[in-house]
């Protein structure tokens, strides 16, 4: 079992690997200065293409935008749930350890998308309301995808209910699939945008969820 433990977290922090990687070639395999104002992209040729195939559909774009709610919905429903254990036991030592490493977890998940919209790597191929931001990783993408899996491990984890298991399962993976691919398709970001994101919000993921199981032995889910 340790030998099991040990290939997945090296498993999990290749996902990271793989996103440092990444973050690495798209800023030096062929870029050009193809971007907002004549910034560089990388992956340039690629990127276009996609680009000008998909096209630019702004209701899309305020639709998945609107809806990047429900994740922090989510955060704000295992907040409520931590809260409530810390009044009820009196003591944060006593607050479920899963949970108090969840709320960890999304504050890395925070701190991973202020960073990237500090430090950018490259700028969305459209202006929004006029402004250059920030387009790698795309920051709705990584919250849908750092967020959502969670609910579907707690729920396993917590409910009884096959039901309600299978319900979340089904919710999870029909919402985050809808919202990765409407920002892939909206054309506010570039292609490169959002692979980006699966590898960074992967790796960040299947961490918490090595982390989880060993605060009670419980096997990966």
């Amino acid at each position: 079992m340790a030998d099991n433990g040990k290939r997945q977290l090296t498993s999990d922090v290749a996902l990271l690997a793989a996103f440092i990687l990444w973050t690495a070639l798209i800023q030096c395999v062929d870029v050009r200065p193809v971007g907002q104002n004549g910034t560089n992209i990388g992956f340039a040729a690629f990127n276009l293409w996609f680009h000008r195939l998909t096209g630019v559909h702004m209701t899309l774009y305020t639709l998945t935008d609107w809806l990047g709610l429900v994740p922090i919905a989510v955060c704000l429903g295992f907040g409520c749930l931590g809260l409530t254990q810390l009044i009820r036991r009196r003591s944060l030592l006593r607050v479920d350890p899963d949970i108090l490493l969840l709320g960890a977890y999304y504050i890395l998940v925070i701190f991973c998308y202020l960073f990237f919209e500090m430090v950018p790597i490259n700028y969305r191929p459209i202006p929004i309301d006029g402004v250059m931001e920030a387009s790698y990783p795309s920051s709705t993408t990584l919250l849908v995808l750092s967020v959502m899996p969670t609910l579907k491990y707690q729920i396993d984890r917590r409910a009884s209910d096959p039901a309600l298991r299978r319900l979340t399962t089904a919710f999870v993976y029909a919402f985050s699939a809808f919202m990765v691919v409407g920002r892939l398709v909206s054309g506010v970001h570039w292609a490169t945008d959002i692979a980006g994101s699966v590898l960074l919000s992967a790796g960040l993921f299947t961490l918490y969820r090595a982390f989880a199981a060993r605060t009670d032995g419980r096997k990966h889910i």
